[in-house]
This record gives structure tokens, C-alpha cells and sequence, in this order.
């Protein structure tokens, strides 16, 4: 092989596992992003609900204690509602508490797309690190070693940073349970 077919395959190759590399994280991070979104809209989306819920709890009971405080009888829905008022009010809380640990989700996520980015700015830094030596009138041969130190510290770093990023993000809560999601 020549050394201009040598030097094309090696930049080639450099550059195909450039671009198969940032494509793949950057592909993941759009994934944890739009992951993130699902999870905040569900969680704003059960808050709100939790709250309003709360709202008409004590708005509905606000008239028997009013009939109270004035000295009035509370006819018997009223005991019955006013009974049943902290159950319910602990139920509607209850599903809030549960709709904020999304947040704790949200971060692991928002954690591991910064270690995808963090991860893709240092790749393309080792490639300005091995490619800032090399000047027009390097030769070829320098060239290919270089590209050669270049690819092996990217699949290097590659593999490092897939293996420090999980697959899955979990949520530990001692009332609901265990949630793993993606």
C-alpha cells in the first residue's frame, strides 16, 4: 500500500469513529433529554393535580368549620366530611411527595447527559491534543503514528465513558417502592 492510501485510511478511519462516536453520545443525550421532559411534565403535571385536590379538600370542609366557629350545628355529612378530611388531605400530599421525587430522576439524569457532554468535549480535546503537532510539512509516516496514538486514546476513552454511564435511572422511596426507568 502506498503511503498516501495508508495515510488516507488511517484519517478515514479517524474520522468515522469521530463521527460514529459523537453521533451516538450526542444521540443519547437528546434521549435523556426528552426523558427528562416526560419526567417533569408528569411530575408538574401530579403536583398540580395533588394541590388543587388539597385546595378543594378544605374549601369543601371550610363551610362546616365556619358553622362551627359560629356555634351551629354540623349536620352529620359534616361530621362525616370533617372525619374523613385528614385522610384525604394526607392522600392528595401523599401523591405530591411522590410526584417531587421525580426530581431525584430528573437530576441522575441531567448528571449523566452532562457526563456525555463532559465525555464528548474531552474526546475532541485528545483530538486538538494529537493533531495540534502536526504541521503541513510533517511526514506521512509521523502522520500515520500519530493518527494511529489518536484513534487508540479515543476508543480508550470511549470505552471509559460508556462504562462510567448507566443505562438506567432509579428512584429508592421507603413508601412506593423501587422505580427503575429507561
Amino acid at each position: 500500500m502506498t503511503r498516501k492510501k495508508i495515510l488516507g485510511s488511517h484519517v478515514k478511519r479517524l474520522l468515522s469513529g469521530v463521527s460514529a462516536h459523537g453521533r451516538r453520545h450526542l444521540s443519547e443525550v437528546e434521549t435523556d433529554l426528552l426523558q427528562t421532559e416526560l419526567l417533569l411534565e408528569e411530575a408538574i403535571e401530579k403536583l398540580t393535580s395533588s394541590f388543587l385536590a388539597i385546595h378543594s379538600a378544605v374549601g369543601e370542609r371550610q363551610a362546616a368549620i365556619d358553622r362551627l366557629l359560629a356555634g351551629g350545628e354540623p349536620s352529620k355529612e359534616d361530621i362525616a366530611a370533617l372525619a374523613a378530611m385528614s385522610n384525604e388531605i394526607g392522600s392528595h400530599v401523599n401523591t405530591a411527595v411522590t410526584s417531587m421525587q421525580f426530581q431525584d430522576m430528573t437530576s441522575q439524569l441531567i448528571e449523566r447527559t452532562l457526563k456525555r457532554v463532559t465525555g464528548l468535549r474531552d474526546f475532541l480535546g485528545t483530538l486538538d491534543e494529537h493533531g495540534s503537532d502536526i504541521h503541513p510539512e510533517t511526514g506521512s509516516e509521523e502522520i500515520v503514528e500519530r493518527l494511529g496514538k489518536v484513534s487508540m486514546a479515543l476508543a480508550i476513552q470511549s470505552l471509559e465513558l460508556r462504562s462510567v454511564l448507566r443505562k438506567s435511572v432509579e428512584q429508592k422511596h421507603l413508601e412506593s417502592g423501587d422505580i427503575e426507568l429507561f
